[in-house]
């Protein structure tokens, strides 16, 4: 496994694949009321024009890919609980709360009206955004989540994963854990995977980011930890009732939303548009490139 010491040390190898510029990328930390921070990645040195972000267990690094390809300047935040944001003492990761830290990042970080785009938990995140603070966003873009999903209806295989061990001797037995459970596809892609997803403990041990696998494994147990990201149906319908800023949904084939999901977020917002992408559930890494066009006719659009 190789060793990087740098979370930004994968990026010239990915823009070079993609046959793309690099775009200079920072990282970025808010010091919150409440004593917690919330940590984002700014990529390009003009002022953001999207924004992005992530679903339950993954960080803002998910979208570098999409990033690169989409080659404007944006923002992508790690929520709270993810990548190198504070965890919530309260373990409440539903969309209303994360959105406040949201919208003081957006309050602090950006200069103009956002293309505001959200995967999984942070499609419903950006949904509470728009509802609450509407000049904030230009555009909203849903990725594969409609309100009342039940996200945790993945295979038993990722429950057995993350209700195992949080903490590791080294990334490359984690590799190999993820590995002998199917994840992750290539052996590149799962030791990056891996490292932007882990830190190095004050004794060496290696722990995931995200509080959901300690919840998962501990506190909570499993169910607890996905309920702790799963919001009523009815409080999702209300934020994107509120919604002032054009909607497009996008529907992964082989993701979350079903057919009859989509129609019924049509059904219930006539005017929001629909895109079905082949894809699976994290479209940001899996169909980067359509992704990334959607966006830039959203840009021009708005």
């Amino acid at each position: 496994m190789a060793i990087e010491t740098d979370e930004f040390s994968y990026l010239p190898h990915q823009a070079q694949a993609l046959d793309v510029p690099l775009p200079t990328v920072r990282r970025r930390t808010l010091a919150l009321p409440d004593g917690r921070s919330l940590s984002a990645l700014q990529y390009g040195a003009g002022d953001p024009v999207v924004t992005l972000l992530h679903g339950a267990g993954l960080n803002a690094h998910t979208w570098d890919t999409t990033a690169l390809m989409l080659g404007v300047p944006a923002l992508a935040i790690d929520l709270a609980g993810h990548g190198d944001s504070s965890w919530r003492e309260d373990l409440d990761y539903t969309a209303r709360p994360l959105s406040r830290d949201v919208i003081a990042a957006l309050e602090t970080w950006t200069t103009t009206p956002q293309i505001l785009v959200g995967q999984s938990l942070g499609g419903l995140t950006a949904a509470a955004v728009a509802a609450q603070r509407p000049e904030l966003v230009r555009s909203l873009v849903i990725v594969d989540i409609t309100p009342g999903i039940d996200t945790s209806a993945g295979p038993a295989t990722l429950r057995d994963f993350y209700a195992g061990p949080t903490d590791f001797a080294d990334r490359h037995e984690l590799v190999e854990r993820a590995l002998s459970f199917g994840f992750g596809g290539e052996r590149a892609a799962t030791e990056r995977g891996v490292f932007l997803n882990t830190r190095v403990r004050e004794d060496g041990r290696i722990e995931w980011k995200h509080h959901f696998a300690h919840l998962a494994a501990q506190t909570l147990g499993i169910d607890g930890a996905q309920r702790a990201a799963r919001p009523s149906p009815e409080a999702g319908w209300e934020d994107l009732a509120e919604v002032t800023a054009p909607i497009a949904l996008i529907r992964a084939s082989a993701g979350f939303v079903s057919e009859a999901d989509g129609a019924e977020f049509v059904q219930r917002l006539p005017d929001a548009e629909l895109t079905v992408m082949t894809a699976s559930h994290n479209v940001q890494e899996t169909a980067p490139a359509d992704l990334a066009d959607l966006i830039r006719t959203r840009i021009s659009a708005a």
